[in-house]
């Protein structure tokens, strides 16, 4: 996955892509409002805000935050990984089996 772009290539970048949707009369009037209040055409705050949040989850599907104790928990299992299991030596083997790896 791309990663996002800075502000010099945003604004070198042309906008040549359209997206069409339909939307609520009071979300569009929420918009226009904000727009207003913050001094943009409609078009600007909607993809300003649109692409913020994109961004915003993007970010949250790619990083794992973890709390201290799951934190240890977890660099623990790393460092000192179990055995496997016949469980886990069988699927392996199955999967060596069944599937071609180059």
């Amino acid at each position: 996955m791309g990663t996002a772009k800075d502000i010099s290539e945003i604004k070198e970048d042309r906008a040549t892509e359209r997206m069409h949707f339909r939307t609520r009369p009071h979300v569009k009037q929420a918009i226009q409002r904000a727009a207003a209040l913050s001094g943009m055409d409609e078009t600007a705050f909607a993809m300003n805000a649109a692409y913020a949040s994109a961004l915003a989850t993007i970010e949250a599907h790619e990083r794992t935050l973890l709390q201290p104790a799951d934190h240890d928990a977890f660099f623990n299992a790393l460092d000192n990984p179990r055995p496997p299991t016949d469980a886990l030596l069988a699927a392996f083997d199955s999967h060596q089996k069944r599937v071609l790896s180059k």
